[in-house]
């Protein structure tokens, strides 16, 4: 285990120093992975040899933590004898009595206060419990739990894991950032927490979506914590209940817009680059849509970034779809696509499905012609008298008489395909899956908003209403369904089978700029990742607990495509893409500190 964190803070006094990362971020790469320890042990001998870092502050510091996992000769040598119980614990058995602890806990926001607690104490056991309780533990670090916890934010802060940047500190973000006490920094989620899933303008209370997001990019995607930074663009709120509370945390006035706005997004975004380089992920994350969409396109041929809202969403939902496909026996042009929403979700899943359908064949205009989209004012088509149409929709825009309601939609269009991620509970009524069952032997519904409270339709809503023969999704999970003699288990199309994968193939291959084709390469790997026995049970998506593992194979996925397309910058390439990427993951077991130039004699 690396000391970097303890030294760096020790160093680093009020001066932001320049980046020390390892060889890889340099696009080399050593020859194999015994050349790579040998390196790490060098590393961890010089820093543990150089640190001030002694005693109370180790086990207050939650990188180095262990817990009652110090032995007795870690405890002598830190000067943290006597300030632990005499008991030894194994990181096996506290994570015994981590789970103990969350069984005990009342709601699942407790949980999430104790997680988060935990992530403060001790690093590697919360991302371990994470990573062997996987199902556990994803409703309640991400959707749904996180949005009840974003809500509540305020009252369960109370210790800042990321940085909150004011929009009242314009002209100073660089110094800063240059705060932050990590060098060595790859991916960065930031969000200015104006749409928060479909909860809304949450102001600074958005912060744990960011934090939630990263603590995947490591359990999940093995991508180590120092390297991953949470940000919190502060513009203010225009949320009234949040402005009226004494409590709230973050700046107590409306929403800066216009040239502000737009001036201070891109000085954060110059200030990445300066402090850690070219090569920093930065990942937007519920932005509105009127930005969110902006941004992407801003800065996507500029800087190493995606949208996940748009992008991982839309690669995730593509995924469910090619797998879905295996079920109906069609081909993806033999469907029509409904979307009960015209935002960032929506228009990013169209567009991939329409560029999956190219890369098949299709021509363009054909294409387009399979999808529909709904927005609040009704169908999307040309010269709609109610108007509501952006340069995001207009590429939509059919010919076709001018429709309201969904129900009667569904009954014109007659999709094989219904995807909601508008937000709007219960919108798919019964009557409406009932229509879809009509005219398709396997209707596929897709019920991805966020968190459960905002689903368009239960899972069992849909398997009653469609007599069973329902194809779901959803975008929060549901429990498996029993109906008819037959238990369905739901697919849950989460975002972070696609984010952490993607970032983790970005990272280690040097990627600078990262164009849709990544997300369908990514999606494409994940329908291959579906088996045919979990089809059979009614899922879409692999069972979450192979999720880790999945998150590899589509980085692998990822490698095998930039290096193919001449996208990749980490040179040479290596000769075993998913060999190199494993040795790149981070390693949530405890490690001995004690280096070998002690010449201690090892235990027996």
């Amino acid at each position: 285990m690396s000391l970097t964190t303890g030294v760096v803070v020790s160093r680093r006094i009020g001066s932001c120093i320049a980046r020390s990362r390892p060889l890889l971020s340099y696009g080399i790469h050593t020859s194999s992975s015994d050349d790579r320890e040998d390196y790490k042990r060098k590393q961890v001998r010089e820093l543990i040899n150089t640190t001030t870092v002694r005693g109370i502050d180790i086990i207050r510091n939650p990188h180095l933590n262990k817990g009652q996992a110090f032995d007795l000769k870690e405890r002598q040598v830190m000067g943290i004898h006597g300030l632990l119980p005499p008991c030894i614990l194994t990181q096996e058995q506290q994570m015994v009595r981590v789970m103990a602890n969350l069984k005990k806990r009342q709601s699942d926001t407790d949980r999430y206060v104790y997680l988060m607690s935990l992530l403060d104490r001790n690093e590697r056991l919360f991302y371990r419990t994470i990573k062997e309780h996987v199902e556990e533990m994803m409703p309640i670090v991400y959707t749904p739990t996180v949005g009840k916890a974003c809500q509540q934010y305020g009252l369960a802060f109370r210790r800042p894991k990321g940085l909150f940047l004011s929009i009242n500190d314009a002209g100073h973000l660089y110094e800063m950032i240059c705060n932050w006490p990590e060098n060595d920094v790859r991916a960065i989620v930031v969000s200015d927490g104006e749409r928060i899933l479909g909860l809304g303008d949450l102001g600074a209370y958005g912060m744990g979506i960011p934090v939630g997001k990263l603590s995947l990019y490591t359990a999940l995607g093995g991508i180590s914590p120092e390297q991953c930074l949470p940000v919190l663009l502060d513009t203010g709120t225009n949320n009234q209940s949040l402005l009226d509370d004494p409590l709230y945390i973050g700046l107590n006035q409306k929403r800066v817009t216009g040239q502000q706005y737009d001036d201070f997004i891109d000085e954060f975004m110059e200030a990445v680059v300066r402090r850690y380089g070219h090569d920093t992920l930065i990942q937007f994350e519920d932005f509105a849509n009127h930005n969110a969409f902006r941004f992407l396109e801003k800065y996507r041929h500029k800087y190493c970034t995606f949208n996940d809202d748009i992008q991982g969403t839309a690669s995730v939902a593509a995924a469910g779809v090619f797998a879905s496909l295996r079920i109906t026996h069609k081909k993806l042009s033999d469907n029509v696509f409904l979307f009960q929403g015209a935002g960032e979700a929506s228009i990013g899943i169209a567009k991939l499905l329409v560029l999956a359908m190219e890369s098949e064949g299709v021509p363009h205009d054909e294409a387009m012609s399979k999808v529909w989209l709904v927005d609040s004012k009704g169908l999307i088509v040309k010269d709609r008298p109610k108007g509501g149409l952006n340069d995001q929709k207009l590429p939509f825009a059919r010919p076709h008489e001018p429709i309201d309601e969904l129900a009667d939609i569904v009954k014109s269009i007659k999709p094989t395909v219904l995807i909601g991620a508008a937000a709007i509970p219960g919108v798919f009524t019964p009557q409406i899956l009932q229509d879809m069952a009509s005219f398709n032997k396997q209707p596929v519904v897709f019920a991805l908003s966020n968190p459960t409270s905002k689903a368009e339709c239960t899972a069992e809503d849909c398997y009653v209403n469609t007599d069973g023969r329902g194809i779901f999704a959803s975008g929060s999970p549901f429990l498996p369904v029993e109906y008819k003699g037959k238990t369905f288990y739901p697919g849950q199309g989460n975002n972070a089978y696609i984010f952490p994968g993607v970032a983790l193939g970005v990272i280690t291959c040097g990627v600078k700029h990262i164009p849709d084709s990544i997300f369908l390469r990514a999606a494409q790997k994940l329908s291959t990742l579906v088996l045919e026995e979990h089809l059979a049970e009614g899922r879409l998506y692999p069972p979450l607990s192979d999720i880790q593992n999945v998150s590899i194979k589509i980085a692998t996925g990822v490698a095998d495509y930039v290096y193919r397309k001449g996208l990749a910058l980490t040179y040479p390439e290596p000769e075993d893409h998913e060999k190199y990427i494993r040795n790149y993951v981070y390693n949530t077991d405890y490690e001995r500190f004690v280096p070998k130039t002690w010449d201690w004699p090892e235990e027996k």
